[in-house]
């Protein structure tokens, strides 16, 4: 079969492969229907993000069809077609038992496709537990919407749980692409009152007024701890949800987050092997008070079901962060390209197959 690969850092390559096999009782082999290259793809491929060997198989957001189960599958058949987390458990790993969902038997465990297993840019693919793993697609669910549930909800919802976000917090989230736009969202919805946007992308901007933003910071216009310090009587946020920036992100967010009770819950993936740094005097001499957490997105089929549910009641509506649409698995190049480069009219590209 026919494989996007990341052959050598900065560089993908069409390549043929062997179809995967069945992987066990538990298992089921997939065939995308529809995809989505993430921001995190984009750091591994081109900026030196987590190395990988040669002619590794990408991508983990994706909807897909059943083409094969094994023998002790109980809910899922050839021909469903079903949304596929990004990440998706062991469930028999004892690190479960211990609420731990993302790294369960070590780094990154929770998360198999394109880490430990081969991913979702290729016209075949494998998960080893389909029945703890796949979600049916509801009818009543568009394509977009359900592929954006995958990921990019998750993520920005978990960044949300991560913050603690409580009734009348304020709370800012740096970063308003697709995954901080879901944070804006997530903030509104746990009750944030006052959620700063940092971001000036105008489409970005205007998807984040829609989604709850009561203000939007831009950083082409000053310092944005300043700005924050500002907006805020001086006192900082509640909570600082970090999806987007650099090293330096990190540090202006735990500026801004205030003393005692503030939480910084950070979803950026950064890339490089330097540091990130703590100022001493806004982290208190050590004393400060602030929780910093980071976090992986939470996965699995009965989180991505509960927000299966959320779209169809109303609550949400991620399909507005669709912006391009590709079709066919020639055009995959393009939308990877796409969430490189950022254009001003970009949120979000999907590949329909």
């Amino acid at each position: 079969m026919k494989a996007y690969a990341l052959v050598e850092p900065g560089r993908m390559e069409w390549i043929d492969v062997e179809k995967p096999e069945l992987p066990g009782d538990y298992g089921a082999v997939l065939k995308p229907i529809a995809i989505a290259p993430c921001s995190s793809d984009v750091h591994t491929i081109f900026e030196n993000g987590s190395p990988k060997p040669p002619n590794w198989i990408m991508g983990h957001e994706c909807l897909a069809e059943v083409v094969e189960t094994g023998r002790l599958v109980k809910d899922f058949k050839p021909g469903d077609r079903v949304l596929v987390p990004a990440i998706t458990p062991d469930w028999r790993d004892l690190g479960i038992q211990e609420g731990n969902f993302t790294h369960p038997a070590g780094s990154f465990t929770g998360m198999k496709l394109s880490i430990s297993i081969p991913g979702i840019f290729a016209e075949y693919f494998s998960l080893p537990d389909a029945d703890t793993s796949l979600v049916h697609l509801p009818e009543d669910v568009s394509l977009e919407a359900a592929l954006m549930c995958v990921d990019v909800v998750t993520t920005g919802f978990t960044g949300v749980e991560a913050a603690e976000v409580k009734f009348g917090d304020t709370v800012c989230v740096l970063g308003i692409g697709p995954i901080g736009l879901m944070a804006v969202a997530g903030a509104k919805l746990r009750g944030a009152a006052d959620i700063l946007a940092v971001g000036t992308r105008p489409v970005c901007v205007e998807l984040a007024k829609k989604y709850g933003a009561t203000r939007i910071i831009n950083y082409k216009e000053g310092d944005i701890v300043s700005q924050v310090l500002d907006a805020t009587g001086g006192r900082g946020v509640d909570s600082s949800i970090i999806v987007g920036g650099n090293q330096n992100t990190f540090t202006q967010a735990v500026k801004m987050t205030c003393y005692g009770t503030g939480i910084i819950s950070n979803l950026n993936y950064y890339t490089g092997e330097d540091d990130l740094m703590v100022p001493k005097a806004e982290w208190g001499r050590g004393m400060a008070g602030k929780t910093i957490r980071g976090e992986l997105c939470r996965g699995g089929r009965v989180r991505i079901e509960r927000l299966l549910r959320m779209v169809q009641c109303g609550r949400i509506h991620p399909e507005d962060l669709i912006t391009h649409t590709y079709h066919g698995w020639e055009e995959l190049e393009d939308a990877l390209i796409i969430m490189r480069d950022k254009p001003a009219e970009l949120v979000k590209s999907m590949v329909l197959l």
